[in-house]
């Protein structure tokens, strides 16, 4: 794939050549049965279109009628990723980017490397799809003799790195063997926050954890929880089903059952405290997006007018105490969403065997 060129008119220009081609080359061929445990009874959950760049495309989540096992089918190639994936943060319009910034915020960095202070002080962690390198910022507050390295594959990490966020700073993808090698029973603990939904196959990325740490080591895991009440409330407009960019949902049990073959000793799981309270707010934050949609994205045909500039900024502006007034909304139901099935994510914590 060419480098992105930098002038929004040659981004239009390489964006419309790339969609002259259609987007069906961008999904490989539709699954018949479950990528988690082979059934071939499955059903479709979920169709919709790319609501948080909008990007063109549809996209469909099925789900397995014996594992419950939630997977976008047919599954984006791995050029249709780097197309999804592609100026994914530089297109966001404020109130998504806002939404985004919920679930990365300081206080969760730091309610999650609490999590760890039961089980010793690490002397070494890798957070695994860091970024820019935000959690171990946050989490060395926590833990403050440990030594923070992150994985990424995007030159974020670099960045994450330049900022003295991470120690070591590692691009690529974990289930690489070239990075499995180098960072082979290293770690004492290796996190995993919303990463997991991402990855092509979430099980060869376990296995690939549990190689980097070392012997009666730790991974923390979270991810969105299928099973959460808002998915069915909520439809295409529930934040956590994240298309195009979310491959798997896997509910909690499937999860415990793959780490348990691994060999590993589950230590705690957590409903409550992963819970991010942007529901409803997201649900009309997207809702708003497909009815205001991000005028400079290079994906659209034609730059906007500026008529059509100055009623997207006063449509813009009238929406925001809305959507104060919802997000105050989720805030104030967190402490009775987390304790319910209107919890949003839930949190792993396993021992490699030592």
């Amino acid at each position: 794939m060419p480098p992105t060129p930098q002038s929004i008119t040659e981004r239009r220009a390489v964006y419309a050549a790339e969609l002259a081609q259609g987007t069906d080359r961008f999904h490989e061929p539709r699954r018949h049965d479950c990528p988690w445990c082979g059934s071939r009874r499955l059903r479709t959950r979920l169709r919709t279109p790319d609501l948080m760049q909008r990007k063109p495309g549809t996209f469909v989540v099925d789900e397995c009628g014996d594992c419950a096992h939630a997977f976008q089918n047919p599954r984006l190639t791995a050029e249709g990723l780097a197309f999804y994936h592609r100026d994914f943060h530089e297109a966001l319009d404020g109130v998504t980017d806002r939404l985004l910034a919920a679930r990365g915020s300081r206080g969760r960095h730091r309610a999650a490397a609490r999590a760890m202070l039961s089980y010793g002080e690490p002397e070494s962690w890798l957070d695994v799809g860091t970024g820019y390198g935000h959690f171990p910022a946050a989490a060395k507050e926590i833990h403050p003799y440990t030594a923070f390295d992150g994985l990424d594959p995007t030159r974020r990490v670099e960045k994450a790195h330049a900022a003295g966020r991470v120690e070591e700073a590692h691009l690529g993808r974990l289930t690489d063997p070239r990075v499995a090698a180098r960072l082979r029973a290293r770690y004492d603990v290796v996190s995993m926050f919303h990463h997991l939904e991402h990855t092509p196959d979430p099980r060869e990325e376990l296995r690939a954890a549990l190689a980097v740490l070392r012997p009666g080591g730790h991974l923390l895991v979270e991810v969105p929880d299928p099973d959460c009440v808002f998915g069915a409330l909520l439809g295409k407009w529930w934040v956590s089903y994240g298309q195009p960019r979310h491959l798997h949902l896997m509910p909690l049990p499937n999860l415990l059952r793959e780490l348990e073959s691994l060999g590993c000793e589950i230590v705690a799981t957590d409903r409550r405290e992963p819970h991010i309270p942007y529901d409803l707010s997201g649900a009309l934050a997207l809702a708003l997006g497909r009815v205001l949609p991000h005028l400079d994205a290079p994906w659209r045909p034609t730059p906007p007018t500026p008529l059509q500039r100055r009623l997207h900024t006063a449509l813009t502006r009238t929406s925001a105490p809305l959507l104060a007034a919802t997000s105050a909304l989720d805030h104030t139901l967190a402490p009775l969403f987390r304790r319910t099935r209107f919890s949003n994510a839930y949190r792993v914590i396993a021992r490699r065997p030592a």
